[in-house]
């Protein structure tokens, strides 16, 4: 092969790259690597953590592909995602579609091979849920599509703990539940700042359909809401003192942010809440792991 095909394969080869959302994946395996870690009262096998981290992450990688495959129409609209390489033209989408059905097939293969079939059940499922359900019938038809699609967003901790355990316990559900309700504020504040791309592309967003201000209230009771689910693990007896201290920093920040963003709206004030929202996901799981294994029991 010449040196100018060699450059014109590595060219697409990123472009495919970046479509797969690799900063969206990678907090993605990082909540589902979390979830393993969680479920084992040691430490995983690495014989079931590495498989199981592969396999999310192309399926995962394969959703996000077919998510840009399917709305490349809307995001050559938007300037948020007009550089996307099936906007753009610059993959096609017959060459899309079949490197996100390799790479969700041996995403798949791993966690029915390496894992068990819960795994790759969940894993299944919640790449419809995202790639199918939410892309194609949610997020153009309703504001309420980040509340309803959420739950396949919300998956990763719950696919790491059965990839240990082989079941889904009430923890692993507690997990699920801090996701699902951490994703309406944090891509509301998105859409907040971004309103006008989302109308440009026609798509049905919270502050595009009801306003700003609905919008701001939805992210403040949603935070509420969240800073609530986040006790749940101290409920249930699995977290201890570094959890729960750490837990009540991070919602007194989000919470502070939501309020000040309530009472008075600037697009750099739903920036920072969008921000902050990565930080306080990462934080908050970072802080399981690390009471997870320095335990301060809180009896």
């Amino acid at each position: 092969m010449s040196a100018l095909g060699l450059r014109l394969w590595g060219r697409q080869g990123q472009a495919l790259w970046r479509l797969a959302k690799p900063r969206v994946v990678a907090l993605i395996v990082f909540c589902a690597v979390i979830g393993m870690f969680l479920a084992s009262p040691g430490l995983p096998e690495a014989s079931v953590v590495v498989p199981a981290t592969l396999g999310i992450a192309l399926v995962a990688g394969a959703a996000a592909m077919v998510n840009c495959l399917v709305e490349r129409g809307i995001d050559a609209r938007m300037r948020r995602t007009a550089w996307r390489a099936t906007a753009t033209g610059e993959v096609g989408a017959a060459q899309t579609l079949v490197v996100a059905l390799m790479a969700g097939g041996i995403g798949m293969a791993l966690l029915a091979a390496y894992c068990n079939a819960l795994t790759a059940w969940l894993t299944l499922g919640t790449f419809v849920g995202y790639a199918i359900v939410y892309t194609l019938l949610l997020k153009p038809n309703t504001p309420q599509n980040i509340v309803i699609g959420g739950a396949s967003g919300a998956m990763p901790p719950v696919l790491g703990w059965a990839a240990v355990t082989g079941e889904v316990g009430p923890f692993a559900l507690a997990l699920f539940l801090i996701i699902y309700a951490w994703t309406p504020p944090h891509f509301w504040a998105l859409a907040l700042y971004r309103r006008d791309d989302y109308a440009r592309a026609g798509l049905p967003m919270l502050p595009v359909t009801h306003g700003q201000r609905f919008t701001t209230l939805s992210i403040l009771l949603y935070s509420a809401l969240l800073a609530a689910i986040t006790l749940l693990p101290a409920a249930l007896g699995e977290v201890g003192l570094i959890y729960l201290g750490a837990a009540c920093v991070l919602n007194g920040r989000l919470l502070f942010l939501a309020l000040s963003l309530h009472r008075q709206y600037a697009d750099a004030a739903a920036r920072r809440m969008f921000a902050w929202s990565i930080w306080y996901l990462t934080l908050l799981f970072a802080a399981l792991l690390f009471d997870h294994y320095c335990l301060m029991p809180l009896t």
